[in-house]
């Protein structure tokens, strides 16, 4: 700032980190951004290292840090112009004063700046902070009609902050909710991973919700608000989108895959949904393999990484696992195996969300036990490769030549070891071979 200030032009600390400075007394260098009245031409001037390839005035200028490199972007002051696109400007107009950029912008938690000496709030920013309101800027509907992704960043900071959003700023997301169909798919779904990993998940799902957002985000929950869960024989007491959002609220992971799991794990009981006219019992038989295959199209429909995509299907499509102190080795194994090693915590905390979420404690005997076998069973090898020998340790034991004998010798020797025979250690499994002579 000093070097702006040194060369006669005007430079403000703007938008979040200013907010988090007047909230934390601390700043994440990292979201820093600048708006100043130079011309990004002659901000490239002021530093050796500057990137400035895009039509929005904004350069990126590359300092040191506490000894890390971070890129801070420093933007020309603008002017509110057409936004035909419904995300960005039609056109830069550039601005003269800071007054001028900050009634652009979005929410008035947002909208302030300081100089390194004055802090200038002209929309009462620091009034919405006290009294945890999102607000937008001046016209809601203008705000939204600008930039249709401020539908969702302002559910977004309510979920984060744990800020409730101002009247008129409510009702108005709820009127422009169909503009959302505007925004691309990766930034929903960048918005959406935000919110379901805030520290208030639960409830900003239930902003999008009671704004309308959720009827083009994920329309297949809001389906499954009208489906009813209550019947003789269920434990469930909500109907399957409050348990949904439950279920959510209570799951003890912190990876957003799995939350999000835990949120849509449900969601093909809207379509398989039974009542028996005589018993008065509902079923959903199948509705994990119907689930999973609503959640292939939910992943594609958000762009989902294949590595992301494969862990939310399998998780829905895996949740209805049985715990039972009955079961046998074998089908725990079975478990495992359709799940995955790496998969299983993620699993088991979509289980917890789940037993939470529809109003069970949170966990079992039953299921305290089956996390013991569990972790007996992993102890176990599943496959040949996991053997303590190989086909090398074989051959040069027997003095065998390598061949289909190898393969057949190996998985003998696999079989004994999940049978309990021997244990899978090199020196009991040389051994055996030994007496094969």
């Amino acid at each position: 700032m000093k070097v702006f200030t040194n060369k006669g032009y005007q430079i403000f600390l703007v938008g979040g980190a200013v907010r988090d400075l007047i909230v934390n007394k601390n700043i994440d260098w990292n979201l820093a951004d600048f708006a100043t009245n130079a011309r990004p031409q002659e901000i490239v001037k002021l530093f050796p290292k500057t990137f400035y390839e895009n039509q929005f005035g904004t350069v990126g200028v590359e300092q040191e840090v506490d000894g890390n490199k971070i890129i801070f972007e420093v933007t020309t002051f603008r002017k509110e112009s057409d936004y035909k696109d419904k995300r960005h400007p039609s056109f830069i107009e550039w601005a003269n004063t800071i007054e001028e950029d900050l009634g652009r912008r979005d929410f008035t938690v947002n909208a302030m700046s300081y100089d390194g000496k004055k802090l200038m709030d002209p929309y009462n920013g620091q009034d919405d902070l006290k009294n945890k309101l999102i607000r937008a800027v001046g016209d809601p509907k203008k705000r939204f009609g600008e930039d249709a992704l401020r539908l969702m960043r302002a559910v977004r900071f309510s979920s984060q902050m744990g800020f409730l959003i101002e009247d008129k700023t409510r009702e108005s997301i709820k009127e422009n909710a169909k503009l959302i169909e505007k925004i691309s798919a990766e930034r929903i779904r960048d918005e959406l991973f935000k919110i379901i990993g805030s520290d208030n998940p639960a409830e900003g799902i239930l902003f999008l919700r009671s704004t309308n957002l959720l009827d083009y985000i994920l329309p297949e929950i809001t389906k499954c608000f009208s489906i009813p869960q209550k019947s003789p024989k269920r434990h469930h007491i909500y109907d399957v989108g409050t348990h949904l959002i439950m279920s959510l609220k209570h799951c003890p992971s912190k990876d957003t895959i799995t939350r999000l799991a835990t949120l849509l794990h449900d969601i093909g009981k809207a379509k398989v949904y039974k009542k028996d006219p005589k018993t008065q019992i509902i079923t959903f038989y199948n509705h994990e393999v119907v689930g999973a295959k609503i959640v292939e199209k939910i992943a594609d429909r958000l762009k989902l990484s294949n590595l992301d995509k494969r862990k939310l299907v399998t998780l829905v499509r895996q949740h209805q696992f049985t715990v039972s102190e009955e079961q046998s080795d074998k089908a725990i194994r079975r478990f495992i195996r359709n799940v995955g090693k790496e998969l299983i915590d993620d699993m088991l905390d979509l289980r917890t969300g789940d037993r939470l979420g529809g109003g069970a404690t949170k966990t079992s005997w039953r299921l305290e036990l089956f996390k013991k076998r569990l972790e007996e069973v992993q102890k176990q090898p599943f496959n040949i490769s996991d053997l303590k020998i190989n086909g090398n340790d074989v051959m040069k034991t027997l003095n065998m030549k390598p061949g289909k004998q190898i393969g057949k010798i190996l998985n003998d020797l696999f079989e004994e070891v999940v049978a309990g025979k021997v244990k899978n250690e090199k020196k009991a499994l040389l051994d055996i071979l030994e007496k094969l002579q």
